[in-house]
Parts: C-alpha cells; sequence; structure tokens
C-alpha cells in the first residue's frame, strides 16, 4: 500500500487489519485490529489524526481527512460506505455511513445510527443513538429499530469476515482471458437486502 511519513509522523496498521494496496495511508493514521480499508480509499492524515478502531471497515473510494489539529473518527464496529467523505467527524461505535455521503467537520453520528446514502450531514450535526439520518442537509427521519440496527451488525460482520479473507487468500493475478470451465461461484454471507424493515 502507498504509505507515507510526513514530519517524521508514520501511519500505523495493525497487523490484524487489511489495507488494499491501492489505498493511500498519510501521516497520523491508526488502523485498528480486524479493520478494512479498500481499493482507493484515502486517509490523509498530514493536518489532522485519522483513527480506526476495532472492527470498523472503510470501502472504495472513501477519503477522510481533517482541519489542522483535528481528528477523524470512526469507532468500534463502524461502517463506512463506498464513495463517502469523512471530515473532522467522529463516527460512534457501530454506525454506518451510507455511500456517498458527506460527514463535515464536529459532526458526531451516534452510536447505532445510520446516515442514508448520499446525505449531506452539516458541520456541528449531532443526533440521538440509533438514528435513521437522510437528506441534504440531513435530519434524523426518526428513530431504528432493533431489526434495523441487527441488519446494520450483520453487514459490518461480512466486512470483517472479508478482512480475514483478504489477509489469507486475496493474492494479485494477472486475468483469464477467457472464463474458466469449472469456474466457482463464491459463497460467502447472507446478507438479505430486503431484511432491513
Amino acid at each position: 500500500m502507498p504509505c507515507y511519513r510526513i514530519d517524521g509522523v508514520t501511519p500505523v496498521v495493525h497487523p490484524s487489519a487489511y489495507v488494499h494496496p491501492t489505498a493511500v495511508l498519510i501521516g497520523d493514521v491508526h488502523v485498528g485490529p480486524d479493520c478494512y480499508v479498500g481499493p482507493c480509499a484515502s486517509l490523509r492524515g498530514d493536518f489532522g489524526r485519522i483513527v480506526m478502531e476495532q472492527g470498523a471497515n472503510l470501502q472504495d473510494t472513501c477519503v477522510v481527512h481533517a482541519f489542522p489539529g483535528r481528528d477523524a473518527v470512526i469507532r468500534r464496529n463502524g461502517h463506512i460506505g463506498h464513495g463517502a467523505v469523512l471530515h473532522g467527524c467522529v463516527i460512534e461505535e457501530d454506525a454506518m455511513v451510507g455511500m456517498n455521503s458527506v460527514v463535515m467537520d464536529e459532526a458526531v453520528i451516534a452510536a447505532r445510527s445510520i446516515v442514508g446514502a448520499a446525505a449531506f450531514v452539516k458541520s456541528g450535526f449531532s443526533c440521538e443513538p440509533a438514528s435513521l439520518i437522510v437528506g441534504s442537509p440531513a435530519k434524523v427521519l426518526r428513530q431504528l429499530s432493533d431489526k434495523e440496527v441487527s441488519w446494520k451488525q450483520r453487514g459490518t460482520q461480512e466486512y470483517q469476515t472479508l478482512t480475514r479473507r483478504c489477509l489469507e487468500n486475496m493474492r494479485e493475478c494477472s486475468p483469464l482471458a477467457e472464463v474458466d470451465a469449472d469456474r466457482p461461484k463464491l459463497q460467502i454471507g447472507e446478507h438479505d437486502l430486503k431484511d432491513n424493515t
């Protein structure tokens, strides 16, 4: 992975974490145990600190950054969907940020909350735990049910399993010229998109 020290500060990646080789880590970045960092993610700890706590995932093309002297934190089991941008905010334990959402400075997404896809969360935003947050600018729509929180947790567990799979057997290779005759189908998880209501 492209990993850069700046002003004598080097990123830290726990050995049980998986960081894709195309992700970029700069400076004061802490990737904790069992974390997943997807392809083309950018974690720029060149101004403020970036922390991913145990079991958090940061998916493809996400960007994490902060103003000088500020932190951007994804707490334990945080789940950040494809293309999201986090800037100087805190994603509390077991919360999820949907695809292509933006969460701005000093916003705090409470534990077990879900930010809907393509939401824009303004600076200084806060909410109660287990909130469903949607829109641009984002607002709390309602409280999440236990079933919805459980659905999110199962999705995060799939990414924790993916972390182990990547460490154990993902290897760079050359593509095949055509589909092989006995091509296996991936048999991973049973996450049902319809099972979240």
